[in-house]
């Protein structure tokens, strides 16, 4: 296979610390768009698609880019892979059968009854400030409005909340030590390579959610964690691991990725102080355009991987059956010839084809109408509360190769 790896090593959770390393992604787009790259911590390398047009492809066509052996970078074998299958993990026909039972609260019309609640949930975000002009938007906005709209759709109580979010953190942040004492690639994590993310506190969340799950099968109740124990109308249920890797997977990745999009959201408004003073002049339509604007710029999951399941080939590339390759969505969503100054942050962008929360494919994500609900109504509401956001001190990203985020922002307000 040739050896094409670009100078700056796109593996390295250090190389997001710094920011997007956007124009390694564009020489690759333009000169080698299915590259062969090798893997910094030994891994066995796999094939970069970079091009928004193979990203798609290799999205629809699930006969030859699997996702059943892993969705990250990580080599599992066959024993680790069982243990730790999570629906995103999974092919038609058993993906399919999964998401439409846990599906039902998530759809359009399930989500659309939920704006009232979130409103009345980011002005109560908004008024907790009680008025203070300085503060880290992560911390006090972006980590709260999501945080708690989650407790609402399981079920859960306040005070538990904040608890069940740390864990999370520690689970999608498995390579930062701001996040966890279980550093992926710092630390001898084999003991729990059976948990997801390699991380001991899964079985915190496991445990938690088996309580949760007993608490209503004794007393059902109008929440979501019901809703997943009521069979469908075939009379289709979910085992108890699949239910609670499904609830770590919707505390973690549910939270997380909203968080720092949402952040992303405030840079831009940082960035270009026009872009927010229009915001009380938009209406809902034009608020939503802003919001897709936003969840390309910020692309937060940054890849998908997949495996080859035979022998093909793609721009002269011969890719071999069993072969890891991956989905950069964060180049996918700037190539030039998909997005007309893709460089460039248009708020009324349009058409916004992008493939965040992997659009335009079977993988699309759970969550997201309602992170598009949850951006969009946090912005209309601090557009109604704020005349002005500035940074107010440097800022700091994520260490992640998967998850781009920045987890401090300091900022000041003028309220109105």
């Amino acid at each position: 296979m040739p050896s094409d790896s670009p100078v700056i090593d796109i593996t390295s959770h250090d190389t997001y610390v710094v920011g997007i390393p956007r124009e390694v992604f564009a020489d690759l787009r333009a000169n080698n768009p299915v590259a062969w790259t090798e893997e910094s911590d030994g891994g066995r390398g796999f094939w970069s698609l970079t091009k928004y047009e193979d990203v798609l492809f290799a999205s629809r066509h699930t006969e030859l880019f699997s996702s059943r052996l892993g969705i990250r970078l990580e080599d599992m074998d066959e024993e680790e892979t069982e243990a730790r299958r999570t629906m995103m993990e999974m092919d038609s026909p058993e993906h399919t059968r999964l998401r439409r039972i846990v599906a039902r609260p998530f759809t359009p019309r399930a989500v659309v009854e939920y704006e009232e609640a979130v409103r009345d949930l980011a002005k109560e975000v908004l008024a907790n400030l009680n008025g203070k002009t300085e503060f880290d938007f992560v911390k006090d906005i972006a980590r709260e409005l999501p945080m708690r709209m989650l407790g609402r759709l399981l079920g859960l109580p306040d005070e538990d909340l904040d608890w069940l979010v740390s864990k999370g953190d520690a689970l999608i942040g498995n390579s930062d030590p701001d996040f966890t004492d279980y550093v992926v690639d710092q630390t001898d994590t084999s003991e729990y390579r059976l948990l997801p993310f390699r991380s001991p506190v899964a079985i915190e969340l496991f445990e938690y959610a088996q309580l949760a799950l007993e608490e209503r099968r004794v007393t059902p109740t109008n929440d979501v964690l019901t809703a997943l124990l009521a069979p469908t109308k075939d009379g289709d249920t979910l085992d108890d691991p699949t239910l609670k890797n499904f609830f770590a997977l919707m505390v973690a990745a549910g939270n997380d990725t909203t968080r720092y999009t949402m952040t992303a959201g405030a840079q831009v408004f940082i960035d270009h102080p026009e872009i927010f003073a229009a915001l009380p002049d938009m209406d809902e339509a034009q608020v939503k355009l802003l919001v897709d604007e936003v969840l390309r710029w910020a692309t937060t999951t940054m890849h998908f991987r997949r495996t080859v399941v035979e022998d093909t080939e793609l721009r002269g590339q011969k890719l071999k059956k069993g072969d890891k390759v991956v989905l950069w969505y964060i180049s996918a969503n700037f190539d030039e010839e998909q997005f007309p100054d893709a460089e460039k942050f248009i708020p009324d962008r349009s058409p916004n084809d992008h493939v965040a929360f992997g659009l335009h494919s079977a993988h699309l994500c759970l969550g997201a109408h309602l992170a598009r609900l949850e951006l969009r109504v946090m912005f209309e509401e601090m557009a109604k509360a704020w005349t002005k956001i500035e940074a107010n001190g440097p800022s700091e990203r994520f260490r992640s190769n998967f998850i781009s985020g920045t987890k401090k922002l300091p900022v000041k307000v003028s309220w109105r």
